[in-house]
C-alpha cells in the first residue's frame, strides 16, 4: 500500500508512517488498536493547505471587512477595517504569529471586527460564501485557486488512513462554519467531522425562514489547549494520530502522546521556499518538542516529491 503515498518521496518520514500504520492495523500485532480508536486529527491551515502570506480564512474576512469599510467611512482609520481597506498583508499575516508567539494584542482587536461580520448571519449562507470564496479566489503570491491551495501528500495521507480504518477529523483554529462550506469536497472529510473555533448561535423563525443564525460573541477559540478539549467534546476519544504545524497544535499533540496507546504525532515544517515558503514563526515552540519529544518532523523540502494537487489534475 506505500504506492498510495505517490507524493510522498521514500524518506524516513514517510517509511515511519507506513510502519505506525501497519503495526497498529495488523490483528496479532502488540500494537495493535481496535478499528473504533483509530482516530487521526489534521490542524487545517498550514496543515492541510497554504496559510501564507496570511490564512485563507482571513482574506475572506479581508474582502468582507473592506466592504464594511466602503459603506462607513470611518473604519478606514481603525484596526482592523484600517488593514482590510489598504490591503496591509502585514498586519492581517502577523495577528496569528504573534498570536502563535503570546502577544494577543493584535488578535484581540481582529477578532472584535470579525464578531461583527456574524450578526444574523444564517449558517447556511456563511457555508455556501466561503464555498463560493474557495471556488472562485485566487492565492495572492502563488497564483493558484485557493481550492489548489491543498498539499498533495496530506490527501493522499487522509486517503490511506482511512483505508486502514483509521476515522478522520479537522481540528482547525478556522471557523467551524467556514470549514463546512469546503471541507467533503476539498478534503473528502464530512462535515461532522469538522472542529473548529464558534460563535453563539440564535434560532429563528418568522413567516419566511427557520433557521440558525450566527451571533456576534464568541463561543469557543479552537486553538491551544481548546483543541484537546473540543476533540473530547465531538469524538469522546483521544486520537492515535494528530498532525499540525504550529505553537496552536501543540496541546493536541502532547494529548494524542498521553493516550496510553501506540501514537504518531507529525509536525509540517515549511521549509521550501522554492515551492511555497520557509518560515518558523509562530511554530518555534512545536519545533523544539517536536526534537525532544519524538514527534515526526516532515519537512516539505525533503519529504514531499509534490506539494500542491494542482499538478495530478
Amino acid at each position: 500500500m506505500t504506492s498510495e503515498l505517490t507524493s510522498w518521496n521514500d524518506t524516513f518520514t514517510k517509511q515511519t508512517i507506513v510502519d505506525f500504520v501497519t503495526a497498529v492495523t495488523i490483528p496479532g500485532s502488540p500494537k495493535f488498536v481496535p478499528q473504533e480508536e483509530r482516530i487521526a486529527v489534521f490542524d487545517n491551515d498550514g496543515t492541510l493547505w497554504c496559510e501564507k502570506p496570511m490564512y485563507i480564512q482571513l482574506d475572506y474576512f479581508l474582502q468582507k471587512m473592506a466592504e464594511q469599510a466602503e459603506n462607513e467611512p470611518k473604519l478606514r482609520t481603525q484596526q482592523p477595517w484600517q488593514a482590510a481597506w489598504e490591503k496591509d498583508f502585514t498586519w492581517l499575516g502577523g495577528v496569528i504569529t504573534k498570536h502563535y508567539q503570546g502577544d494577543d494584542s493584535d488578535f484581540r482587536t481582529f477578532i472584535g471586527g470579525v464578531l461583527t461580520l456574524a450578526k444574523d448571519q444564517p449558517v447556511e449562507k456563511i457555508e455556501a460564501a466561503a464555498k463560493e470564496f474557495v471556488e472562485k479566489n485566487r492565492h495572492p503570491t502563488l497564483d493558484l485557486p485557493f481550492r489548489d491551495c491543498v498539499y498533495q501528500p496530506m490527501l493522499e495521507l487522509l486517503r490511506y488512513l482511512e483505508a486502514y480504518g483509521f476515522t478522520n477529523y479537522i481540528v482547525s483554529g478556522g471557523g467551524r462554519d467556514f470549514m463546512r462550506g469546503f471541507a467533503d469536497d476539498l478534503y473528502g472529510i464530512p462535515r461532522e467531522r469538522i472542529i473548529g473555533s464558534t460563535v453563539t448561535y440564535r434560532f429563528v423563525e418568522t413567516d419566511h425562514e427557520v433557521a440558525i443564525v450566527q451571533q456576534p460573541k464568541l463561543d469557543g477559540i479552537d486553538d491551544g489547549p481548546g483543541k484537546p478539549i473540543q476533540i473530547w467534546n465531538v469524538i469522546g476519544r483521544r486520537p492515535i494520530l494528530a498532525a499540525g504545524n504550529s505553537n496552536g497544535d501543540i496541546e493536541m499533540l502532547k494529548f494524542a502522546q498521553a493516550s496510553g496507546k501506540p501514537f504518531l504525532n507529525l509536525l509540517l515544517l515549511h521549509d521550501d521556499d522554492n515551492r511555497e515558503y520557509a518560515y518558523e514563526q509562530g511554530s518555534e515552540q512545536a519545533v523544539q518538542l517536536a526534537e525532544e519529544r519524538k514527534w515526526l518532523a516532515i519537512s516539505m523540502k525533503n519529504d514531499w516529491r509534490q506539494v500542491f494537487a494542482l499538478a495530478q489534475r
